[in-house]
């Protein structure tokens, strides 16, 4: 198991555009996405929430997101297809800042394209709560944080606060 730091707000691999990955098959894209996803699930853990987390976010500025809602899915270098002109709002949350709530925007629904641990070319059709997941760890890969989509300066808030104001 190979549980790793976590990249917080302020620290500028947060801010880079992550570079493709050269083989998707090779042992160091293989223990990259075996840290996200030791990584993912020791933050679940501790925290009780998360289903996805980008490379960036434990230090390698690579193209690769894991996510685990349902299934456990490796992402390498994936793109955005599609995406619906309908959108929705959500408070959304970071492992690199989970201390605070963010009012954002998100696509209500998308195509990702990518590939996989054994090369294979594949995508994904997400709505609503998987879109929103997957538009959240793309933009990680671009360096964009859900900082950046704020609605406004009342949109971002303490996750404690979040909880008395917001939650029901």
């Amino acid at each position: 198991m190979s549980i790793r730091e976590i990249a917080k707000l302020g620290n500028p691999i947060l801010r880079k555009a992550c570079k493709p990955v050269a083989d998707p098959r090779s042992a160091d894209t293989r223990k990259i996405v075996q840290d996200l996803f030791d990584t993912l699930a020791d933050f679940r853990g501790q925290h009780g929430f998360g289903r996805g987390i980008a490379a960036p976010q434990i230090g390698r500025s690579v193209r690769i997101l894991v996510i685990n809602v349902d299934t456990p899915i490796a992402m390498i270098n994936p793109l955005l297809m599609n995406r619906s002109k309908s959108v929705f709002s959500l408070w959304d949350d970071c492992f690199s800042f989970p201390e605070l709530r963010v009012r954002v925007h998100r696509h209500k629904s998308i195509t990702v394209r990518y590939t996989d641990l054994d090369g294979k070319r594949r995508h994904i059709d997400a709505t609503e709560g998987m879109s929103e997941l997957l538009q959240h760890e793309l933009d990680h890969l671009r360096g964009i944080l859900t900082l950046d989509g704020a609605f406004n300066r009342n949109s971002i808030v303490l996750t404690s606060e979040y909880h008395k104001r917001f939650a029901r």
